[in-house]
């Protein structure tokens, strides 16, 4: 009981009073709170700084469900992105970063719907995004891609090389900048490292193709998508080099002798000091200095990985492993052992796989050129790789593609897709040609005896091909060319040449050929005559179908006229460059098609633009003869217009060169210019019409505008001509004043205007200009002058000078001419007293009606103020009395005018007093 008792004494309960509240606890926990109102409507709002798209997501919400771990949340953010971007595109320049750093992060992401809609996000960038803008970010985008191509994933590998189709199309720069990476990833995609324990122990491991069950596509099926995008990112390397050469014939470099183009040098700019003359070691647009020393690259500096191709160690590095696996997918793709040896067959596939095989070897061969040490890069690749070449290439030369039995189809659309594909893709012509291309490149003239075999079988192809007279692209041409081209360098002798420029000429003959492919020919032929022409000529043996080639470009050219002015440009190119060298057959040739090659109508010289026709007027200086109905046609040409007037003086300065008056000290060649022939040039291109146009003037003088006066025998229209008047004119008068007897050309001068010109009632203002500027060049103390001739200059200088007084004087466009006609009618009749007597002589003003009494009183108010006619005005002061009373006497019972007062007052001043002092110079009308 005791024992009890005290148990329970431990767990007494403790009582409490009635009425008295519990005591609190020691450990209690206090449960009392407080609560207020949250006010949430600004909260609610839109974000009126950020824009949204239509389920009110900014930018950043989108960011931010990036990292969502649920597939669909992350691929609904990528296609808002899309959405907004597209409609905001100035929040991309805002948020780049966090743009490119999410988009990046999702390319080896596990969901291919989100890898899909981020690949759609990535080209919509690409369009948006400039290669300066990205260029920062792109390190990281490119660590991205490498993760996705190295992936242990075959759907994140597939979709890699999506990545990289829209990154090689938008910025090839920036990813051929980590090229040794990319390349290591590209050979991973498609093979293994082989880890027996035989090869461990050396210091390079072999690689050996791979195969992946798990794949969606055959294994054939990967490696060509793999390729090619292996040939696309080895193409923006040969494109991004700083020496980038086209395929095929430009691919060869040229030699020094090589034809480049002309710098443009305006004389007239450094005879003014306007222009700096800049010499280079051999000339061109595109100056290239040969010298021994060479700086050193800024690749020097850097290590071997960010060299990248560029260096020969990470280049032959790489050829070493890919050239292995490339002949591995060949063997693949090659027919079997058993098929005919005419026609080997390939099957789409199999031609598609074998094309990228050849393509990226191609591309590395061009890589291989960009080196300093190209022969010994050569001598490498020849000593390594040709027997095998030789063995797995060239074993079914030539393939062709297998026709296969096709169903008819139902899907136009799919149909015209399907075409398209079998167009572009499926080339065999290019296959062998890109095999041609690879295996010429391995030879040369020292291994002729070596390589005859495989060598005679490229050339059958090549001439068969070239003769058999099927439609040809440029790009299939342009690698025919330069295989061509190759094996006329290998075997130099006419006889393995002339079959093959043959071949090339039979398709140069065909019609309807694109313009691409014409112009790849002309150059293949121009390349080859220039070859042909740096010869000796001891040891020259000119080919006749080259011959025959060069004598039908004139011929060419005439017909082509302005259907083509490229090629027209790339036809007077070769022929200039032919006849500078005195080829025969050209020259021939070009002298039986002159007539119309620079016909006034409708010839070549007057259709082409201004730098191909001053190309074809420099061909004149090398024409053999230049009979008098060449001169003809060429003196339209300048009268016409149809040329500028720079270039009609130095068509006019090379017809002077070619004549028996330039002043050469050797004999010129034999009847290139007659004298007579030169004559009739410079002067019918002096009066600046031919005999019958002005003669037909002569019932067309109110069609004309000409300006109707009684008083002379001469009268005048405004010519409009497109060239310039007054260069042409100092031209023929400067040619006229280098002959020797001066006398004897005034004398022909003087008989063609009187037999010419005296007889016309109507002629040009810029034809009566002229005549009196070559008066002024040619007239010394030895000259006699005519009655018939001095009448005639008397006429035209006062129907000169009328006319000059009453045209329009705002018009800008005959500013420069009509001072220059000023000028003229002035000098003429201060060189000539009896010139300004007979003019006042015939000047009958009862002959004039009233309203043009202010204009003759105004010419000679001018006449009695200029200087230089002073004295002669003083000496005829009693005809310009009588002239005056005549006017007064029309002018009696009226109010004196001011323009009558005005006269009076200068015959006071200058002729009635008789001064001494020579009074003013010149006077401007």
């Amino acid at each position: 009981m005791t024992k009890k008792r005290k148990r329970q004494e431990d767990f007494q309960k403790v009582k409490f009073k009635v009425g008295k509240k519990k005591p609190k606890l020691e450990n209690a926990t206090d449960t009392t709170f407080k609560t207020k109102a949250i006010q949430i409507p600004e909260q609610l709002k839109e974000d009126g700084v950020l824009p949204t798209q239509n389920r009110k997501l900014n930018i950043k919400d989108l960011l931010s469900q990036m990292h969502h771990y649920s597939p669909g949340v992350k691929h609904n953010a990528l296609l808002g992105l899309k959405e907004l971007l597209s409609q905001y595109p100035f929040v991309i320049d805002a948020h780049l970063s966090s743009i490119i750093s999410e988009v990046a992060a999702v390319f080896t992401d596990k969901d291919s719907n989100v890898r899909g809609a981020a690949v759609h996000l990535l080209q919509f960038l690409a369009s948006k995004i400039r290669a300066e803008q990205i260029a920062p970010f792109f390190p990281l985008v490119s660590a991205h891609l490498s993760s996705a191509m190295t992936h242990i994933s075959e759907g994140i590998q597939e979709d890699s090389l999506k990545v990289l189709d829209v990154l090689l199309e938008a910025y090839p720069a920036l990813l051929t900048d980590r090229s040794i990476i990319l390349l290591k990833n590209f050979v991973e995609l498609i093979s293994h490292q082989q880890l027996s324990k035989r090869l461990k122990s050396r210091d390079k491991l072999s690689w050996m193709l791979s195969v992946n069950p798990n794949r969606r596509v055959t294994s054939q099926q990967w490696r060509l998508n793999v390729l090619t995008r292996l040939k696309k990112f080895l193409q923006a390397v040969v494109d991004g080099s700083s020496d980038t050469e086209d395929e095929g014939l430009q691919e060869q470099k040229d030699s020094s002798h090589s034809v480049r183009n002309p710098i443009c040098i305006s004389w007239k700019l450094h005879a003014n000091n306007q222009q700096p003359i800049q010499l280079f070691e051999n000339g061109g647009l595109r100056p290239k200095i040969h010298s021994s020393f060479r700086l050193r690259s800024l690749t020097s500096v850097m290590d071997s990985a960010e060299k990248g191709l560029s260096s020969a160690e990470n280049l032959k590095g790489f050829i070493e492993i890919i050239i292995p696996l490339l002949i591995e997918c060949w063997i693949e793709a090659s027919p079997a052992q058993s098929a005919p040896i005419l026609g080997n067959l390939l099957e789409s596939e199999s031609q598609q796989l074998m094309q990228q095989v050849l393509s990226i070897i191609h591309l590395l061969w061009k890589l291989t050129k960009r080196h300093d040490e190209t022969y010994k890069m050569e001598l490498w690749l020849r000593m390594n790789y040709l027997v095998d070449f030789k063995h797995h290439f060239m074993r079914h030369f030539p393939y062709s593609l297998q026709d296969t039995v096709k169903h008819k189809k139902k899907d136009p659309c799919k149909s015209n897709r399907n075409c398209m594909k079998s167009s572009n893709n499926i080339d065999h012509l290019l296959l062998n040609l890109t095999l041609c291309d690879i295996m010429v490149s391995l030879a040369s003239a020292s291994t002729l005896q070596t390589d005859s075999g495989w060598l005679d079988m490229i050339r059958k192809f090549v001439t068969d091909t070239l003769q058999d007279g099927s439609k040809l692209n440029s790009k299939q041409v342009n690698r025919l060319l330069g295989v061509t081209w190759r094996l006329m360098q290998i075997q130099q002798n006419k006889v393995a040449t002339e079959p093959l420029i043959k071949a090339v000429y039979t398709l140069y003959q065909q019609r309807n050929l694109l313009f691409p492919v014409r112009t790849l020919l002309l150059k293949f032929f121009s390349k080859v005559y220039q070859k042909e022409d740096l010869r000796t000529q001891r040891i020259r043996s000119r080919s006749k179908v080259l011959s025959r080639w060069l004598a039908g470009l004139p011929q060419q050219l005439a017909l082509l006229g302005l259907r083509n002015p490229e090629l027209s440009n790339q036809l007077i190119d070769i022929i200039h460059s032919a006849a500078s060298r005195s080829n025969k057959e050209l020259l021939q040739s070009l002298q039986a098609t002159a007539a119309r090659i620079y016909d006034p109508l409708e010839g070549t010289l007057v259709l082409l633009p201004a730098e191909a026709q001053r190309r074809l007027v420099q061909l004149v200086y090398f024409l053999p003869c230049l009979p008098a109905s060449l001169l003809a046609c060429l003196s339209r040409c300048c009268i016409m217009g149809r040329m500028s007037s720079d270039l009609a003086a130095t068509l006019i300065g090379i017809l002077h060169m070619r004549s028996s008056f330039a002043g050469w000290k050797c004999q010129v060649q034999d009847n290139s210019v007659n004298d007579v022939d030169y004559f009739s040039f410079l002067f019918s291109t002096l009066i600046g019409n031919p005999y019958e146009f002005l003669s037909s003037c002569l019932g067309r003088v109110s069609q004309l505008g000409a300006v109707t006066q009684q008083i002379s025998a001469v009268q005048f229209y405004l010519l409009l001509l497109k060239y310039n008047f007054v260069l042409l004119k100092q031209v023929i008068c400067h040619s006229l004043s280098t002959i020797p007897s001066q006398s004897q050309c005034f004398d022909i001068l003087q008989t063609g205007i009187c037999k010419y010109l005296v007889g016309l009632v109507v002629i040009p203002d810029s034809t009566a200009g002229s005549v009196l500027c070559a008066i002024n060049k040619l007239l010394d103390q030895a000259c006699i002058i005519s009655e018939n001739l001095h009448r005639f200059l008397a006429s035209c200088c006062y129907s000169l000078l009328y006319f000059l007084l009453t045209i329009d004087r705002e018009d800008a466009e005959h500013l420069q001419k009509r001072d220059m006609l000023w000028r003229s009618c002035i000098s003429a009749l201060a060189l000539l007293p009896r010139l300004l007597r007979l003019m006042l002589q015939s000047l009958q003003v009862s002959r004039i009606c009233r309203e043009e009494l202010p204009v003759v009183a105004q010419l000679l108010r001018l006449l009695m103020q200029h200087g230089q006619l002073r004295s002669h005005m003083i000496t005829n002061e009693f005809l310009v009395q009588q002239i005056i009373k005549d006017i007064m006497t029309l002018k009696s019972g009226e109010v004196q005018e001011q323009w009558l007062t005005d006269l009076h007052y200068c015959f006071n001043i200058y002729l009635a007093s008789h001064p001494q002092t020579p009074g003013p110079i010149n006077t401007v009308y």
